[in-house]
């Protein structure tokens, strides 16, 4: 059965009225698309918050305003107010599910890479991936496996473009992840260069 979130019409914008719904739990929203009228709408804060950990944020779920019409929707935009960590405002996005769509998909890496125990040190350089897509047909996330990166070793978009269901947006050379070696041993090398460049000097000087 698909996730429903129950979402009330808002009559008063005021920013008064917007405030009192909020202390009593509720989430000013708004609901928009290409072949609707946008409409300022509220929901349950602890309803909305169960929804997102159902379907995830780039999950299709019904929005059922009134106990009437329900609209297929994603979750456009989220604002949080960073003070309470509270929801303050969301857009929600009624999608064309005979239509494709553009999508930002987190990803998750897997696996141990073995450069790690060779000193090496991990550095997750992109976290989401843009995908084009039916709305039915966007990931919830996509794996990267790191178990065969080295020391040196990256990952670009290019690398994982065939292994992803869907089509990938992103440049084929921006790169997700990559093994470099730790500041700290790349300072100590350096300074070992110096000391052996110091006393290759300091013999030459001693033979003149």
């Amino acid at each position: 059965m698909a996730t429903v979130l129950k979402a009330s019409p808002r009559q008063d914008l005021r920013g008064s009225a917007t405030r009192k719904i909020r202390k009593q739990g509720l989430v000013p929203a708004i609901l928009y698309g290409n072949k609707i009228e946008s409409q300022p709408v509220s929901v349950e804060g602890a309803d909305f918050l169960k929804t997102v950990r159902s379907v995830g944020k780039n999950g299709l779920f019904s929005l059922e305003i009134a106990g009437k019409k329900n609209h297929q929707v994603m979750i456009h935009d989220i604002q949080i107010d960073p003070l309470k960590n509270e929801y303050t405002h969301i857009d929600f996005f009624e999608v064309d599910m005979t239509s494709e769509i553009e999508a930002n998909v987190p990803i998750r890496l897997e696996g141990e890479a073995p450069g790690l125990k060779e000193g090496g040190m991990l550095s997750h350089l992109l976290y989401e991936m843009s995908v084009k897509c039916l709305p039915a047909d966007i990931p919830e996330e996509i794996q990267v496996d790191v178990s065969n990166l080295n020391v040196g070793d990256s990952i670009q978009v290019a690398d994982i473009r065939s292994s992803v269901s869907v089509e990938i947006t992103n440049e084929d050379d921006e790169t997700i992840v990559t093994v470099q070696i730790q500041a700290a041993e790349q300072e100590n090398g350096q300074a070992g260069d110096e000391e052996v460049s110091g006393t290759e000097e300091a013999e030459g000087t001693a033979e003149e």
